[in-house]
């Protein structure tokens, strides 16, 4: 009822507008003399007439009372333009052929048509505009108190900050200014707001001024501009938040809803380089995309960045019928119109994937479902095998049965010289799908990343828990180091990656430099506004059976090929030889049946070049 009346008032003060912008359109061409009562009135309401019959019209056809005018934008503003231009060109041309039939008198104005529709355009658009600025005038604020904030980049994302934080004053944050390292924006303002130098210049302002927060509105700062922010505001004592990474925000807004406390993955972030998206578009627009693991932490970041690109459908086949379900939930609200089919499944079970295959037809699949523990696979290794090795060979022979034109292999750094069950499982897997692809000459290809920030059981969620207890956080070894990449780009770089193939290829993601674990440990520890060694102990337990000091992610001697992403590398130089594959696969099939823990790691290393894992199995009590 609000709105309807709100809507008639609009169209009552159109009214008043059109009747004052059509007169006063020949007031302003020919002032009010007696010559304009006696020869230019009757023209001048003939216009009058013409423009409220048609104006309102044409304004209501181009949505003008159906806007919500107090969130007016450019668009609105275009939409104005549009509208009233429209709606005077008609109206100029019923003027123009009612004087060629002689019914407007001789005192009939071309000019004053101009007028008229340049004065509509202030009219028309300056009410709308002056809801705006009513509504944003008259926004409630809350009874807390104002928060001064210094907004890190002045760029589109923190422009569109502060705007959210200028429209809803009930956030009670006021931007003081922003800090960007842009030369060209020194000296300069924003939305008002000074830019109030560059980033080094941090530690002054916060000196200067009483400032609230820091907020790094930079969604592909890397992860030294993070680090060098946290730094500053811990020794100063401000709180601070930064945006997502950009690819967190992947086909999501930049608001003020998306700020969060800064996290490890940001200070480990690399400044992003997106290529070739037409690429991934190609391979996934319209397909029906089937995703293995798809409860798991990579197989749902597989599905929300595959969702963005419009596939005709979405298969999510996972195991745990919860983490399927969480999922489901998750797209299907980000993604309504999409066609989602939740399918529960175990890629052991050959049958079952057959009657999906036959039923759904996926075009593309995506394996990421995979037993990925380290120390839970060696106290289990027949899991491993069932699960990594049986489950890939059947996902793969059923893709060639069913005609699957793209086949992609979610595979680690742990399968390269693999010291562990589960390295050595994954680089069977990996041998079954460019096997497969030697065999068919079909695009299945196969991506290798090192470990991924938070995902379900690694090491972050651990530190996290072992903070929250109060300590110690437990590190087996102080030199221990790996690769990292947060979720969201290894993701993305995955997607590059497969639409990169042409089939058997295997693919590395650049990770970057090696992380120490201990100097992890102590970040997140000052993340959390603690002191390493004095509110949180560290304590070292000593290298566990599998686990090497540091990963790489190609063997000795292979060589890289650049592909058109620089963070994206091709083995060169062949592969595992796989003529034996089958009698090789059969016997550890067999060693799992029979439940041969000790047979399967000596058959594992007989196999697998470089692998060591003989005399790493661990006790059920020694895992976690």
């Amino acid at each position: 009822m609000k709105s309807r009346f709100r809507n008639r008032f609009v169209l009552l003060t159109d009214i008043l507008l059109i009747a004052i912008s059509a007169l006063g359109s020949y007031v302003l061409r020919l002032e009010l003399t007696a010559d304009f009562f006696r020869f230019y009135l009757p023209a001048a309401l003939w216009l009058l007439g013409t423009s409220l019959l048609v104006k309102p019209v044409v304004y209501y056809f181009f949505g003008l009372y159906r806007r919500l005018w107090r969130y007016a934008s450019i668009n609105e503003l275009k939409l104005i333009v549009a509208a009233v231009s429209t709606a005077s060109l008609v109206v100029a041309g019923l003027n123009f052929g009612l004087f060629w039939l002689g019914v407007i008198a001789p005192g009939f104005s071309r000019s004053a048509l101009a007028i008229d529709w340049l004065l509509s355009l202030v009219f028309v658009g300056g009410a709308r505009f002056t809801l705006r600025i009513l509504a944003e005038a008259n926004a409630p604020r809350s009874s807390g108190k104002t928060r001064k904030i210094v907004v890190v980049g002045a760029g589109s994302a923190g422009a569109l900050m502060v705007k959210e934080m200028q429209k809803n004053r009930q956030l009670n944050l006021e931007t003081v200014g922003f800090l960007d390292d842009d030369p060209a924006k020194q000296n300069h303002s924003l939305l008002g707001l000074p830019v109030l130098g560059k980033l080094p210049d941090l530690a002054r302002v916060l000196d200067e001024q009483p400032i609230d927060e820091v907020i790094i509105a930079i969604p592909s700062a890397p992860g030294r501009l993070v680090r060098l922010v946290a730094d500053i505001c811990r020794l100063k004592g401000v709180p601070f938040r930064t945006m997502p990474g950009i690819f967190e925000l992947l086909g999501g807004k930049v608001n003020v809803s998306r700020l969060r406390e800064v996290e490890i993955a940001d200070l480990l972030r690399r400044e992003p380089v997106r290529l070739n998206d037409e690429a991934i578009g190609e391979t996934i627009i319209g397909k029906t995309v089937l995703v293995t693991g798809a409860g798991g932490s990579i197989g749902r970041e597989l599905s929300r960045q595959i969702a963005r690109w419009a596939p005709g459908r979405l298969i999510l086949l996972g195991h745990g019928e919860n983490s399927i379900f969480e999922t489901l939930l998750e797209l299907g609200e980000n993604f309504p119109h999409l066609d989602i089919l939740p399918l529960i499944a175990d890629v052991r079970d050959a049958g079952r994937l057959d009657a999906i295959f036959a039923e759904y037809h996926p075009q593309v699949v995506f394996h990421a479902a995979a037993h990925k523990h380290v120390p839970l696979m060696e106290a289990n290794p027949t899991e491993a095998i069932t699960n990594n090795v049986l489950g890939t060979k059947n996902m793969v022979e059923t893709a060639d049965k069913f005609g699957v034109e793209r086949f992609v292999l979610i595979s680690t750094d742990k399968a390269v010289s693999p010291s562990n069950v589960y390295g050595a499982t994954k680089r069977l897997a990996e041998m079954l799908v460019l096997d497969a692809a030697r065999r068919t000459g079909k695009l299945f290809t196969v991506v290798r990343f090192g470990n991924v920030l938070g995902s379900r059981g690694s090491i972050i969620p651990k530190f996290k828990h072992q903070i929250a207890a109060g300590g110690p956080l437990t590190i087996t070894h102080p030199e221990m180091e790996r690769f990292f990449m947060t979720i969201p780009e290894a993701v993305y770089l995955v997607l590059q990656a497969s639409a990169f193939g042409k089939g058997g290829e295997v693919f590395v993601l650049n990770m970057g430099k090696q992380v120490r674990i201990l100097g992890l440990a102590e970040d997140l520890i000052r993340l959390s506004g603690l002191e390493p060694g004095r509110d949180i102990e560290i304590v070292f337990t000593g290298i566990r059976p599998g686990e090497k000091l540091s990963e790489v992610l190609w063997d000795a001697g292979t060589l890289l090929e650049k592909t058109a992403h620089p963070d994206i590398f091709r083995l060169g130089n062949g592969s595992d030889d796989t003529s034996a594959l089958p009698e090789w696969v059969a016997r550890l099939l067999a060693l799992a049946q029979a439940n041969d823990g000790a047979g399967i790691s000596q058959a594992l290393d007989e196999i697998i070049p470089g692998a060591q894992i003989v005399g790493t199995q661990m006790d059920l009590m020694d895992v976690v």
